[in-house]
């Protein structure tokens, strides 16, 4: 029988302190006093009966009786939580509310059909896109702000708590406006490349990385001459105007290279896939709305694969 002591603040101070690793970070996040966090998790440890974090250097570490824990708090939140949602959600018209978190390389081509798709079979459910960088939609799921997000697969401790359904790789391509001169030079190298100014992604996104080893690869470094940015629509903008070469996911601009505004430097880019998939909570069953949209992304993955085979 559950035991009555235990209630939804110790469960979230639990929690907050075994994702954030921190006491401090979990009292910032909850809003509340770290000696508030403290006495709350000295509670729960009286209550189970047993230690749940160890304090050292490197924070507040789980216990093995944590991590056994762990996964049950995290799903009883989520289903109260669920239930709470369920209820907000009836009241308000529509019925249904999902958060859809896309990567903004995946925002121009990929994302739009597979949303026409879930629309086609639930028209009435209000869907609610946001994109941002890859570590900010998987910190965001992690968070209960998004119910599904289509990321790249991450470093297992950026993970944590998530499963990754793999739908497609995308790879770099470097790409200019039509009149570009290096679309009629002979041999257009990555050294011919590298004298015009580049357009790269922000450093530590895996883009940049993906970036950087293919000119590694070749021993070269990205040039200084670059600007950096994430937004497809001013890379699009500023490749477009210029004679600078965009370092460009090909799903961000395969579009553009149909329409002709944009072409791509004839020059490989093996090695630079990256995966992108389905990340959802792994403490959290998708609901029928949820299931529906999973389904239409997946028939919308299946789709471009086909096409790029």
């Amino acid at each position: 029988m559950l035991d009555g002591r235990i209630k939804l603040r110790h469960l979230q101070c639990f929690l907050a302190v075994a994702e954030q690793h921190s006491i401090q970070r979990a009292a910032e996040r909850l809003a509340i006093t770290q000696p508030a966090v403290s006495k709350t998790l000295r509670e729960l440890e009286e209550i189970l009966g047993v230690p749940l974090f160890r304090r050292g250097r490197k924070g507040a570490v789980p216990t093995a009786a944590a991590e056994v824990f762990l996964r049950h708090a995290r799903a009883s939140v989520s289903a109260l939580q669920q239930g709470v949602d369920s209820l907000a959600q009836a009241r308000r018209r529509g019925g249904v509310v999902l958060r859809l978190g896309v990567l903004p390389s995946v925002a121009p081509c990929f994302a739009p059909p597979a949303v026409m798709r879930f629309r086609s079979e639930l028209p009435g459910v209000l869907l609610r896109v946001a994109s941002g960088p890859n570590a900010q939609l998987l910190a965001q799921l992690q968070h209960r702000e998004l119910d599904l997000a289509l990321a790249r697969l991450s470093d297992p401790q950026h993970m944590t708590g998530l499963t990754f359904e793999h739908l497609y790789a995308d790879a770099l391509a470097l790409v200019v406006h039509p009149d570009h001169p290096l679309l009629v030079e002979r041999d257009a190298g990555l050294e011919r490349v590298l004298r015009y100014p580049a357009i790269v992604a922000t450093p530590g996104t895996t883009i940049r990385q993906s970036a950087e080893s293919l000119l590694a690869a070749h021993g070269f470094a990205v040039p200084e001459d670059r600007v950096e940015t994430l937004s497809v629509s001013f890379a699009r903008a500023l490749a477009r105007a210029s004679d600078m070469v965009w370092f460009a996911p090909i799903g961000a601009v395969e579009i553009d290279l149909a329409a002709g505004l944009l072409a791509r430097v004839p020059l490989p880019t093996a090695g630079t896939e990256e995966p992108i998939g389905l990340t959802l909570r792994a403490d959290t069953a998708p609901g029928p709305a949820l299931q529906t949209l999973i389904g239409a992304i997946r028939a919308e993955a299946a789709r471009w694969r086909e096409e790029r085979a």
